[in-house]
Formats: C-alpha cells, structure tokens, sequence
C-alpha cells in the first residue's frame, strides 16, 4: 500500500506529539521529520492544530469503518465480538502513538475537533455495544456501553503496558478482554 504525503504527515506529526507533547512540537519539527519544510505542510493542513484534529477524526473515523465492516461479515454474533476485539487489538498494537495523543492531548483539540471525534468515538462504541447486548441480554445498553468502555481502557493501555512480543500480547489481550466483556 502506498502511503500518501498526508499520511506521512500525519503518521509523522502523531510519533512526534506522543514523544513531545503537542505543544513541544512545531510545524518546523513535522516537516523536517517528513523531509520537507514547515510551510510546505500547509499545502495539506491549515496548521499543527489541524494536523492533531485530522490524526484523530481519521482514525477514529477508520476505526469505524472497520469496526462496521467486521461485525457486518461475522456469520453470528460471537464471530462479531472476536472480529472487534481482534481489529481493536491490531490498531492498540500497531497504532500506539494515537493513543498516547488521544489520552494526552485532548485539551488541545478545538472545540469542533473534539465533538467529531467524540461523535465517531460514540458510533463504534455502539457497534461493539449492539453485538455484545446480543450476546448477553442481561445487560442493558448502559451495562454494556460501560463493559465495552472498560475492555478498551484495558486494551488502550498497550502503549504503557506491552512489555512482551507483539503475538503473546495479543494472545493475552485477546483472552482479558473477551473474558472481561461475557463475564
């Protein structure tokens, strides 16, 4: 896959805001990184806060889509629960830097940012919530909603927890959290 000069950027700006700090980072820094200069960055973002807000609507916005997309060709529900947990355990292993910026850097997202991010945040959490009240009818849409926010908390802590290899993290990762979510 070939990756485009936006996303270098981006991919670039998030690494720099989760070792930096958003406010230790400057345009001058992204750009240098991604081998261009600074203002050449604003023939694709109006600026660093744009820079932050497109890392995380787009991909909170992929998580959705994928999350959709799995759940969607999962034959039943529990095929749907391991789809989820599988793909929100591919993006915690392989994405750690937007977490860290998700968790770290929130304040520093505009007002605007923050509510579209929150809203495709909201609708994959729905997914998962529909597919687990499927599977466990006791619960209802609260309990769920707060059983699927706790498993990501435990799935999101990767970045300050994974201490063994990428597969044995992912083995465990994947028991915790489908035990945590049918208990």
């Amino acid at each position: 896959m070939t990756t485009t000069r936006r996303e270098q950027i981006l991919d670039t700006a998030a690494t720099l805001f989760a070792e930096r700090g958003f406010h230790g980072v400057s345009v001058h820094d992204i750009g240098s990184a991604c081998g261009i200069s600074g203002p050449a960055l604003y023939k694709h973002f109006a600026g660093k806060d744009d820079v932050l807000t497109q890392s995380l609507t787009s991909i909170s916005q992929r998580l959705l889509d994928e999350g959709r997309s799995r759940s969607r060709a999962a034959g039943s529900p529990d095929a749907a629960l391991g789809a989820l947990i599988a793909w929100h355990i591919e993006f915690a292993l392989s994405h750690p830097a937007l977490i860290v910026i998700q968790e770290r850097e929130w304040a520093n997202l505009r007002v605007e940012g923050r509510r579209e991010v929150r809203a495709l945040q909201l609708a994959y959490i729905d997914i998962w919530v529909d597919v687990l009240r499927r599977l466990r009818d006791d619960l209802d849409a609260a309990e769920a909603r707060a059983a699927v926010q706790a498993t990501f908390g435990l799935l999101n802590s990767t970045p300050h927890s994974a201490r063994i290899s990428a597969t044995a993290m992912q083995s465990r990762l994947w028991t915790m959290a489908r035990s945590a979510l049918l208990a």
